[in-house]
Order: C-alpha cells, then sequence, then structure tokens
C-alpha cells in the first residue's frame, strides 16, 4: 500500500492526518463535457428547455456540490472553500457543453475532490434537466486540469 495515503499500516481505510501540514493558498481546476444532439444544445443555448434555465441551474448544483463534497466522498476532509467558479460552454463541434470548475481554499489539504465534484453534479444536472428531450446524451472528459499549492506544489494536466 505504499503511496496510498488513505491506507493505514495494515491495509484498512482512514482519514489522513493534515495537522501537521501549513495552510497554504490551493486552487484545482477540473473539467467535463455533456455530448448530446445538436438540437439538444440549441434547446438549452435558446433557453427553451421546460425546466427552465439549464446552465444556471447546473451551474448552481455544480457550486452546491463542491461545498457537499465532505459528505459524499468518504475519506474527504471538510476544507472551508473560498471560491466555487463553474464555466459552462457550448461546443458545437463536440456536439453539447464544456464543463470547467476552479475551486479555492486556504488549508492543509487540497480541492481536487471539490473540482471533480463541481464538475460531476453540473453535468448530471445538464443531463437531469434536458433528458426528457434527450435520454442518450453523454458524459464524460471528467479529470483534473490543475492543482497548486500544498507540498507538491504546482501540476497542469498535459
Amino acid at each position: 500500500m505504499s503511496g496510498l495515503t488513505h491506507f493505514d499500516g495494515e491495509g484498512s481505510a482512514h482519514m489522513v492526518d493534515v495537522s501537521g501540514k501549513p495552510a497554504t493558498q490551493r486552487v484545482a481546476v477540473a473539467g467535463g463535457w455533456v455530448r448530446m444532439a445538436p438540437e439538444t444544445l440549441r434547446l438549452i443555448e435558446d433557453g427553451a428547455a421546460k425546466k427552465g434555465d439549464v446552465k444556471g441551474v447546473a451551474r448552481l448544483a455544480g457550486i452546491m456540490g463542491a461545498k457537499r463534497t465532505a459528505d459524499l466522498i468518504p475519506l474527504c476532509h471538510p476544507l472551508p472553500i473560498t471560491k466555487v467558479a463553474v464555466d459552462i460552454e457550448p461546443d458545437r463541434d463536440l456536439p453539447g457543453l464544456r464543463i470547467v470548475a476552479t475551486v479555492g481554499t486556504t488549508g492543509q489539504t487540497g480541492v481536487e475532490m471539490e473540482a471533480l465534484t463541481a464538475v460531476s453534479v453540473t453535468c448530471l444536472t445538464v443531463y437531469d434537466m434536458v433528458k426528457a428531450v434527450q435520454k442518450d446524451m453523454e458524459i464524460g472528459g471528467l479529470r483534473l486540469l490543475s492543482k497548486s499549492g500544498g507540498k507538491s506544489g504546482d501540476w497542469q494536466a498535459s
């Protein structure tokens, strides 16, 4: 189990003790997408979905998801999140919506899971809001794009 910090010496899961780590400014950026038919994308862009403002509601859901990450992921620390931004942009080449979430804190552990959760919840909310129009939408591309701060320093996806 070497290198896996969420396991103790006997291989049992545990929450990592971060009490000895200094608080530093940390930011994580994650991304993903929802692929859909061009007609569904047009419906969202035109604000004509029966459930309302798809992008606005999905953005709010993503922010809320980031704030609730410790409730959803068993070994995540509850963090004092200082920033959550969720950007939702249409991509006609996909076709669909590209989602990018940026989460920040000043703390003893990073916000990668919060950024990934924000993107996941945003994508799921988009799906929920237009599933009556198109059930075969695809959610994908969920990944960490970058992180900064902490002992391991800065990292950027290739």
